[in-house]
């Protein structure tokens, strides 16, 4: 893909999630991701209504009237998406790739942290680490980021989740927020612990792609199914209703596990399909989660 090409989609990419961004995005993303606590900014003057717990005794038997702390929150933050690039992400029969959703994901989640100053770094894994941007500030790193995730072309097949996971936790070392972009073709049980362990000390949101045509498959006759993180090819009736059955069995077990970990480990999973309103599915997650810390 020539280096001109890739900078139109990443124009065009940027300006289609900054109109998001800014239309709702950037304040959702401020309300349910807050800084790592208050920190003093200033000594001021009681005022009615001031808080009698705030009041700064030693300034205030200094100047014989009473003066209060006042505190902000620590906004910034540090921000890692790690997203999954193996074969399986090159799939999708509306619209747009998978790949291509975890672009426009990207995009809009990084450029949610920038606008409200945070560090934003991203690591490109498959059955290895592809490629890791160490965290910083502002839109050309972002820009950087994007950049780099639609020219990569990766070297290996599979996905290891683990691996990623272990890799963000070797990383960071303060508490940060991870956003895990993956369709999660691999088994789950493999990557329970890291998973577990990871948001024991980060802030841990999977999200969780995938194609209508992955769930249910329809009767089109006998067709050849190649899986595209091994190679592997195999000639299949779809008019066998036996074996339609056991196709959906199997994805509704895969399901099952997968919800499983991420509950046991308190982890926010967010399904997102291609084809559908991934704004609307992102949105909701935000409304979801503010609700839940305000209670």
């Amino acid at each position: 893909m020539l280096d001109d090409e890739i900078i139109r989609k990443v124009r065009r990419i940027e300006i289609t999630t900054r109109k998001l961004v800014h239309e709702g995005f950037s304040g959702e993303y401020r309300s349910v991701f807050k800084g790592r606590g208050m920190e003093f900014d200033e000594v001021r003057q009681y005022s009615p209504g001031d808080d009698v717990r705030s009041i700064d005794w030693n300034v205030t038997a200094r100047t014989g009237e009473p003066h209060v702390k006042r505190y902000v929150e620590e906004r910034e933050l540090t921000v890692m998406l790690a997203v999954d690039v193996s074969r399986s992400a090159d799939f999708g029969t509306r619209s747009r790739f998978k790949r291509e959703l975890a672009v426009e994901l990207t995009a809009v989640l990084s450029l949610a942290a920038t606008t409200n100053n945070d560090n934003v770094g991203l690591l490109l894994f498959t059955d290895r680490v592809e490629l890791l941007v160490p965290p910083r500030k502002g839109r050309k790193h972002v820009l950087r980021m994007l950049r780099e995730l639609l020219a990569f072309e990766p070297e290996g097949l599979g996905t290891d989740i683990r691996l990623a996971l272990d890799t963000v936790y070797a990383l960071l070392k303060r508490r940060s927020i991870v956003f895990l972009v993956s369709d999660f073709l691999a088994d789950a049980e493999a990557y329970r612990q890291s998973i577990l362990v990871a948001n024991r000390r980060h802030d841990l949101v999977a999200f969780d792609l995938g194609d209508p045509l992955e769930r249910e498959f329809y009767d089109v006759g006998i067709v050849a199914l190649e899986d595209a993180e091994t190679g592997q090819l195999r000639w299949v009736d779809t008019g066998s209703a036996e074996w339609r059955r056991g196709f959906s069995e199997r994805v509704a077990e895969l399901d099952r596990k997968k919800r499983d970990v991420f509950a046991s480990a308190r982890v926010d999973r967010v399904s997102v399909t291609t084809g559908t309103d991934y704004v609307a599915q992102v949105g909701a997650f935000f409304r979801d989660r503010l609700r839940r810390s305000t209670r």
